[in-house]
């Protein structure tokens, strides 16, 4: 390469047309960014209608598992009939976790994350303690469901 060659192959262009083109790949540029930018928010938006969709179905199941603990609750009050005191108690429980199905099954993704955020900025020791032990708790379940140890042998010890 000699010192009057140019790496550029658009050096021995027209000068005029230089510009020209640097606005058509800008524009180029900026209409693939849009495209990605749109694209990228429609993804966004089908991600959060299925994590929607994904959350009332589990609440569901969550409202009806409740609902049936309450049942049980309720049922097992019934043997004590010769005891008002204690069945009174069992319905009472029984009629909170009816209370609480119910309110499970009302109330929207927003409502829970914005509750759990309240309860978070009101008692972040508790936050960070029940973070904590979930925490552990996960790592102790992941540690037991790993591949089992190998076998201790007797033979050879040290």
């Amino acid at each position: 390469m000699t010192a009057s060659a140019s790496p550029d192959p658009a050096a021995g262009a027209d000068p005029a047309a230089r510009p020209a083109d640097l606005k058509d790949l800008r524009h180029d540029v900026e209409d693939t960014a849009h495209l990605a930018a749109e694209r990228g928010r429609g993804l966004a938006s089908a991600a959060r209608k299925q994590a929607y969709a994904y959350v009332d179905q589990r609440k569901g199941e969550a409202a009806r598992s409740v609902g049936d603990i309450a049942q049980s609750i309720r049922d097992s009050g019934r043997t004590f009939e010769d005891r008002p005191n204690l069945r009174a108690f069992f319905d009472s429980a029984a009629e909170g976790l009816e209370g609480l199905a119910g309110s499970i099954e009302r109330r929207g993704l927003e409502d829970f994350y914005t509750e759990a955020e309240a309860f978070a900025r009101r008692s972040p020791v508790t936050t960070a303690v029940a973070t904590f032990a979930a925490g552990f708790l996960l790592a102790r379940f992941i540690k037991a469901s790993g591949e089992p140890a190998p076998a201790f042998d007797r033979d050879h010890r040290a």
